[in-house]
């Protein structure tokens, strides 16, 4: 078993709350609710780039040296921000940040679910590919977005609507329901497939409402997807 576990949330108006203290008061509680002595992987919840990366990295170093935590890594953080404290850490001798649990899927958000949260742009595609840095894909199935429970009649889930129905997404989801069908699999198996598929280490949040969407999304671990699907999928020019 693997604990990952998060700090630095903030707290109803607290704002935000990215900081040496919060983190070792967060971590501190954290440990005693679990009846752990250590975090696999520890990651802190949102960025406040009103505060320098280097006294966070000195303090999660320290958490390392103590032996609180094994590794730590960063959610809902611009990759800008983590090549920063790597920096950072490398010119000071300590650890620095091995991965980062953003938003990725098939399915573009048009506006951020939640305040605060940090999606995946082409840029930030290209920063992940070249530096091989591992991405926690949180939401990597689009909220159910490739389930069939959504239809472009059917606005009744406000949050869908605002933050993933466009033209734009259509297309993807009718190009992941031909590569389903010519593969024998059900679309939400390929739109996860494309998650995993990356150029670059992935690892896929899901969030399974039924057995058979689970199922599903365990079997999507092993559908490998070819250069030409995947460009398909990105709506890329290309013949499949």
């Amino acid at each position: 078993m693997v604990i990952l576990d998060k700090g630095c949330h903030p707290y109803g108006n607290s704002g935000p709350r990215v900081n040496p203290e919060a983190l070792r008061e967060d971590l501190t509680e954290n440990l005693e609710r679990l009846g752990t002595p250590y975090i696999d992987l520890y990651m802190l919840h949102r960025d406040d780039e009103s505060v320098p990366v280097g006294p966070i990295v000195e303090a999660l170093d320290e958490e390392v040296q103590r032996g609180r935590i094994k590794v730590y890594g960063a959610s809902n953080w611009r990759p800008q921000r983590i090549q920063e404290a790597n920096e950072y850490a490398a010119e000071h001798g300590l650890r620095g940040f091995v991965a980062l649990s953003n938003n990725l899927s098939l399915a573009r958000a048009k506006e951020p679910m939640w305040a605060g949260c940090v999606y995946t742009s082409d840029e930030d595609h290209a920063w992940y590919t070249k530096n091989q840095f591992p991405l926690i894909a949180w939401s990597s199935q689009a909220g159910g977005f490739f389930t069939g429970r959504y239809s472009p009649d059917d606005r009744t889930n406000e949050d869908m609507v605002r933050v993933y129905y466009s033209e734009e997404n259509r297309q993807r989801l009718a190009h992941a329901r031909e590569v389903a069908k010519r593969r024998n699999v059900h679309p939400l198996q390929v739109a996860l497939a494309w998650v995993l598929n990356q150029p670059f280490p992935t690892v896929a949040i899901i969030g399974p409402q039924t057995t058979e969407e689970l199922e599903s999304s365990v079997a999507a671990a092993e559908l490998k997807l070819t250069p030409e699907e995947m460009a398909y999928l990105d709506l890329q020019p290309v013949a499949v």
